[in-house]
């Protein structure tokens, strides 16, 4: 067996970014970028007022009380045209440009209006209200780096500097296929003996959320024959994933039905639990990754291995959600194998706090639906009392 993060890494370089593509910016939420985007123009372009006022000479209100005549007025859209001279002011308003030889902007609460003349009781300092050309960013300036995967603020800071469109990495298609005799799909007649097939939605789902495009192959029988035919149905692929068939027994299966299609494998077996049973290899050009079938176990593997996968083909700056807490129960020693602790947390006096469900057996989703993060606990880990500080892995975030 090897270690988790030895896997983790000999999985993630086997990935490369895939081709780029050009979207518009509003069809561009959540894709990852495929180069730097830089603005085209500086935001704001001009210096703009910051309040609803009048735009002055900061000189001419040095000494109050003074009055000013009013030449104009500057409005979103409809800047004034001329330029303010010595005892001249004009009506501006927020977000209005400020008039050629204005230098402060006293705002209308200050300011005392009779007819075109206007009168201020107080100095005002140079710059004050004004938003100065550039502020936010001026045009060159890099506004998002290569890799990042745009968030609806990033969208916003993007059409704000005048992208329309940008280059973003292709989705990779990911293909799966559930294995086993025993299974059938909800809603179906259930085999005798049978379990229902759940992984695959969550799978599909998580695939979707990290990125990619799920395409859910069916389930699979048990036997050579049909496993053999899963390279075929995959073609096109970035990827192939099987749920199921990575277990002792199963492996040979694997290794029948894969073996003249020319697959080599690099890994069998991982040091943790849940998730010991694992496969990855290459069938030709396509990589193959032979999740464990359990469920709870088939979503624990993904998070850990499919999601850097999914990354490094998207050419992400990625990395685990990991953090820190503190323990809400005694736990024992651990053994050879690395755990992953299905728990909830909650925040005790301004410290967070992880609880692992009592029960941690591999085959129970529902810890894991309720569950907000993993614990993490490596191999051969002392006892641990509670209120130790745990390592966690947050689930939910990307």
């Amino acid at each position: 067996m090897i270690s988790v993060e030895d896997a983790a890494a000999r999985i993630r370089v086997a990935f490369r970014p895939l081709a780029s593509e050009s979207v518009p910016l509003a069809q561009a939420a959540a894709r990852v970028l495929a180069e730097d985007v830089t603005a085209r123009f500086a935001q704001p372009p001009l210096p703009v007022s910051a309040m609803d006022g009048y735009a002055v000479r900061s000189a001419d209100v040095a000494h109050p009380p003074t009055t000013l005549r009013i030449l104009g007025e500057s409005a979103a859209g409809k800047p004034f045209s001329g330029r303010i001279g010595r005892g001249e002011a004009v009506r501006i308003f927020t977000g209005s440009v400020v008039p050629d030889g204005a230098d402060t902007v006293i705002v209308q609460e200050d300011a005392e209006r009779s007819g075109t003349a206007v009168t201020f009781r107080e100095p005002a300092r140079p710059g004050r209200h004004i938003r100065p050309a550039g502020l936010d960013f001026r045009a060159g300036d890099r506004l998002a780096a290569k890799g990042k995967r745009l968030s609806p603020r990033d969208l916003a800071l993007l059409a704000a500097g005048d992208c329309a469109d940008v280059r973003v990495s292709r989705k990779p298609v990911v293909a799966f296929a559930a294995t086993g005799d025993e299974l059938s799909r909800p809603g179906e007649p259930r085999k005798t003996g049978g379990i229902v097939a759940s992984s695959g939605y969550g799978l599909a789902a998580y695939i979707d959320d990290w990125g990619g495009i799920p395409r859910d192959l069916g389930i699979v029988p048990d036997s050579v024959e049909a496993l053999s035919a899963l390279p075929e149905k995959a073609k096109g692929a970035d990827l192939l994933i099987t749920l199921g068939g990575a277990s002792v027994g199963d492996h040979d299966l694997v290794r029948q039905a894969f073996g003249p299609k020319g697959f080599v494998l690099d890994f069998w077996k991982v040091a943790m639990r849940p998730g010991k049973p694992l496969i990855f290899g290459r069938l030709g050009a396509m990589p193959l990754l032979g999740l464990p079938g359990n469920p709870v176990s088939t979503l624990v593997c993904s998070i850990l291995f499919l999601r850097p996968a999914i990354a490094a083909l998207l050419g992400e700056d990625f990395s685990a959600p990991l953090g820190s807490a503190r323990l809400a129960r005694d736990l024992p020693a651990n053994d050879s194998r690395q755990d992953y602790l299905r728990a909830r947390t909650e925040i005790r006096d301004g410290a967070l706090w992880a609880d692992p469900f009592p029960v941690q057996d591999s085959s129970m989703l529902t810890p894991l639906a309720r569950a907000d993060a993993l614990i993490l606990r490596k191999p051969h880990a002392p006892e641990a009392r509670m209120g130790d500080a745990v390592e966690i892995l947050m689930l939910g975030a990307r």
